[in-house]
């Protein structure tokens, strides 16, 4: 099982950087029943599992009938994956969420509001965007569980899209704000996260949220487990590669 694991790209539309960088390391990305020519193209990486960690669109509140049309390319570029025989997953974020109605009902995506768990062979990985590990956050705990609410989620089936895109840049620049803490600090409460998590029998587990690319590995009992917080595609643009066993942070183009 080749996976790839990502988040926190914050795509806002094509004319960002970040947008021309991640369409540049997605068309490098192939599935399994994938044409013969992608699959023998050069730098080409065929694998079976993408996971985004969420944050992966700056802001998103969607219908099943409409996104956004500035995330049109990169939608239509996940769609080619999934034909191509490639397992797609979506963690919900604190900037992306109710993704749902969209990728799930109309695309057969799925979806994660919080944690999701895959056994990549044989391994037990627990994968979240990691924005509620900080329970001292109450301000941003309170936003977002109104945010994700029933009466924010009828409010977006009514307005009209000009005011729906408006409202979903504005919550995603308020809950920007109020998650907002030391990267080095975030780093550390998701590490004593893990630990817990070990002793419950993970292998690994591998967060987003943080921006700041870390991978550790330490020695629980006789096997070894994985701790990552995987970065960004605005500072780092950097992805973990799990391969034949074996978990590598990995920065788009390789160094």
């Amino acid at each position: 099982m080749k996976t790839v694991f990502l988040s926190d790209v914050h795509l806002k539309g094509p004319e960002y950087p970040n947008h021309v960088k991640l369409m540049q390391f997605f068309d490098r990305l192939r599935g399994r029943g994938g044409t013969e020519s992608g699959e023998t193209a050069v730098g080409a990486l065929t694998l079976d599992h993408l996971v985004i960690a969420g944050d992966f669109f700056d802001f998103w509140f969607g219908r099943e009938d409409a996104i956004y049309p500035g995330f049109r390319p990169v939608v239509d570029r996940i769609i080619t994956l999934k034909q191509e025989g490639v397992r797609i997953s979506l963690c919900e974020g604190n900037h992306d969420f109710s993704l749902a109605d969209y990728f799930s009902r109309k695309l057969g995506i799925d979806v994660y509001p919080d944690w999701a768990e895959f056994n990549l062979d044989g391994l037990r990985i627990l994968v979240s965007h990691g924005d509620t590990v900080d329970r001292g956050n109450l301000k941003y705990l309170a936003l977002r569980g109104f945010l994700r609410g029933s009466f924010a989620r009828r409010l977006q089936r009514l307005l009209p899209l000009v005011f729906l895109w408006r409202l979903a840049r504005l919550s995603a620049a308020m809950s920007k704000e109020m998650s907002r803490e030391s990267q080095d600090r975030l780093a550390e409460l998701m590490y004593r996260f893990a630990l817990e998590k070990f002793h419950e029998g993970y292998d690994a587990v591998i967060l987003g949220h943080c921006h700041k690319p870390l991978l550790r590995e330490i020695l629980s009992g006789d096997r070894g487990k994985t701790f990552v917080t995987l970065g960004d595609w605005i500072t780092h643009d950097s992805y973990l590669l799990f391969d034949e066993g074996r978990f590598t942070l990995q920065r788009f183009p390789p160094e």
